[in-house]
């Protein structure tokens, strides 16, 4: 048995959906993790100022990662070590790692000295929290977070070349294992940065998991001064993916900066209904995102245009058409998801229902966000890496304007309808889902902008999207009205008393929901539908079997 799941370990997975299918399935254990550790979270700190704290020093090194880490990211690495034998390989890591070392240690050290200042400024409301010395010594500790994914994104390339993806997918896995430790050990020996050190530990672990592989391949870097001829020429590849991404932190900080102002908790639940969120849009957006993306590349020639559309119009259907079937069932079984993943200890009812509104709102742009990674990716292939950049600033710029605007409305206005269509207008605090909403037409914003830009490398890629977001939307109509009956059926049966009683009536009601949405899916004749029972097929066959199809390309590591 233990034979048969390392050989299964080893084979490479090639094709598409057979890939994405796979990725979601490695990624799911790590998800599955991630709400066990938010579970930690809430049931020993509630939606409370420690957690808020916690979310908040996150922000810093996110933003490290994105403008630096990146830099020297497997996403620009890969292509180039693909061909190269053991020692261009080898002095290829070296190079990079020193470059990370060398320019994040100095803007992470730097950044060490005047982190009080630089808190302060974003969250002036917490300077008063009793917790404020640990705070700051948090955010200095978790300024190595970056220096480390870094260093595993760089030694990932090669577990990726070599396409152990299962240890790939395994990273975020022991990450989350670290930072799970921190908070139920190291917390209560040290405070705050006992969480941090749980971090360290679990950013420690992200990195090892690669390490076997690089030696088995005879690339394990060395010091070194970094060549300028190197690293230029992965530095300006970088660019612009890295500015992408920075600003991305940026608008998720300055978002985190606001909530901050709204009041206790406003944090905390935003980054809890976020992380919800992440679950679906990491096992569809993002498995078709990082599927597609060695595929898009090799077609992205002017000869191949047709080859190109056709692979990126099967990815954004398939994204389209189960995202919006995920909307459906999360709207209805929104409050029942978050009392099961969330609903325990110091996480009280007000807190429940708020993060369960703010996922109702997220869950409205999650087929956006799965658009927006496929397409960038998509603009990276065809050679047009400016472009998401662009399309970066300008939807993250849309999303701090609409949601400070938002903020500015008189709180009895649509602030008001908004929490009384969710259900939350007695709940304090109700204006941090203003900030969700701004953030999701931010995102759908972002979508729109993409599809535009595609048209010239992708003509006709839009007119093929109309039929998933039909079906879907039919789909998803019918299985959530399912869900909703058999929600209402079971509401007089039995007392949701019980975390049992809520998850599993919440259980039967999501699975005639799915059930009736993959039947309204097989009436209207669906494509992507008949095409994942064919996929799921190959996927499950005897290990050692050779598929011919191309292997998934990188992904930036995880974080909470």
């Amino acid at each position: 048995m233990v034979r048969r799941i390392l050989e299964r370990i080893a084979t490479p997975i090639r094709g598409l959906h057979q890939a994405a299918y796979l990725l979601a399935a490695l990624t799911l254990a790590a998800q599955l993790l991630a709400l066990l550790r938010d579970r930690t979270f809430a049931h020993a700190f509630g939606a409370g100022p420690v957690l808020d704290l916690y979310y908040a020093a996150f922000r810093v090194p996110d933003l490290v990662f994105a403008l630096v880490a990146s830099l020297v990211s497997a996403y620009v690495l890969i292509p180039r070590i693909a061909g190269m034998d053991r020692e261009g390989t080898r002095r290829l890591l070296s190079e990079s790692a020193s470059f990370l070392l060398g320019v994040g240690g100095v803007l992470c050290g730097a950044l060490a000295v005047f982190i009080p200042q630089f808190l302060a400024f974003l969250y002036p409301d917490f300077a008063a929290s009793p917790y404020h010395a640990d705070f700051v010594l948090l955010a200095r500790m978790l300024l190595l977070q970056p220096i480390l994914l870094g260093l595993s994104g760089i030694l990932g390339s090669v577990t990726q070349v070599h396409r152990r993806f299962a240890l790939f997918a395994l990273s975020p896995v022991l990450y989350n294992v670290g930072i799970i430790l921190g908070a139920v050990f190291f917390y209560p020996l040290w405070g705050l940065p006992g969480i941090g050190f749980g971090v360290i530990l679990g950013a420690i672990a992200y990195l090892l998991v690669n390490v076997p592989v690089v030696i088995e391949a005879g690339a394990l870097p060395r010091p070194c001064l970094p060549s300028a001829a190197i690293i230029a020429g992965v530095v300006r590849d970088s660019i612009p993916r890295s500015l992408a991404l920075g600003m991305g932190s940026v608008t998720a900080l300055v978002l985190t900066a606001l909530a901050s102002r709204i009041g206790t908790g406003s944090v905390s639940v935003f980054t809890f209904a976020s992380n919800l969120e992440a679950v679906p849009l990491a096992l569809i957006g993002a498995s078709y995102a990082v599927a597609a993306f060695p595929a898009l590349s090799e077609a992205s020639g002017p000869e191949r245009r047709e080859e190109f559309t056709r692979i990126l119009s099967a990815g954004a259907r398939h994204v389209i058409l189960w995202s919006v079937v995920s909307v459906g069932l999360i709207v209805v079984l929104r409050a029942h998801i978050v009392r099961v993943v969330l609903g325990t200890g110091a996480f009280d009812w007000d807190a429940t229902r708020l993060t369960a509104a703010l996922l109702a709102i997220f869950a409205v742009g999650l087929v956006a966000q799965g658009l927006v990674l496929l397409f960038s990716r998509a603009l990276y292939a065809a050679r047009q890496s400016w472009r998401p950049l662009l399309y970066q600033i300008a939807g993250g710029a849309l999303t701090v304007f609409l949601a400070v605007a938002f903020l500015a409305m008189p709180s009895n206005g649509p602030p008001a309808s908004l929490a009384a269509i969710l259900k939350v207008a007695d709940v304090p605090g109700t204006a941090i889902v203003l900030v969700a909403l701004a953030a999701t037409l931010g995102q759908i914003s972002l979508a729109v902008l993409s599809l535009f830009a595609l048209r010239s490398v992708s003509p006709g890629l839009a007119r093929t999207l109309a039929r998933p977001l039909i079906d879907g939307a039919v789909a998803a109509l019918a299985g959530g009205a399912a869900t909703y009956a058999v929600l209402a059926l079971e509401g007089g049966i039995a007392p949701l008393t019980t975390l049992m009683a809520v998850f599993v009536e919440g259980l039967l009601a999501g699975i005639a929901g799915l059930l009736v949405a993959a039947l309204a899916l097989y009436v209207v004749e669906n494509e992507e539908f008949r095409i994942v029972a064919g996929a799921l097929r190959k996927l499950i066959r005897v290990p050692g079997k050779r598929s011919d199809a191309l292997a998934p390309s990188a992904e930036e590591p995880i974080r909470p």
